[in-house]
């Protein structure tokens, strides 16, 4: 069995890994994704400026009516929510970050909800 240290480990390890491949820029920012066990959290970042140009998570108000905020469908929401307020500021194009996690679960619902409300990656 892996220890909690282990496991934070490899997954810092393999967000490094992803890291070095994905980088956002201007015109293609990076959405990144991170997950803790209660909550979601998701931002479009332009890493050539280092500035977060849009945040949105399970604690944003626009998502105080959910019952629960560490399921699925909680995920989808954060990823429709950050969609409509990239597209807002102009943001049509990411590229997807999934935070050194696998790509499945709340992590592959941030990113369907974010494409079903428009954001393209």
């Amino acid at each position: 069995m892996f220890k909690r240290k282990d496991r934070k480990l490899t997954r810092q390890r393999k967000h490094l890994r992803v890291r070095r491949h994905i980088m956002g820029t201007p015109e293609r920012p990076r959405l990144s994704v991170y997950r803790s066990l209660r909550h979601i959290y998701a931002q479009v970042v332009d890493d050539t400026r280092g500035v977060t140009l849009v945040a949105a998570s399970t604690l944003d108000p626009a998502l105080k009516d959910l019952e629960a905020t560490g399921n699925i469908a909680a995920a989808r929401k954060v990823g429709e929510l950050v969609a409509q307020k990239a597209l807002a500021k102009g943001i049509k194009k990411v590229v997807f970050d999934r935070g050194g996690n696998i790509y499945h679960g709340r992590i592959a619902a941030v990113a369907e909800g974010a494409r079903e409300a428009g954001l393209d990656f």
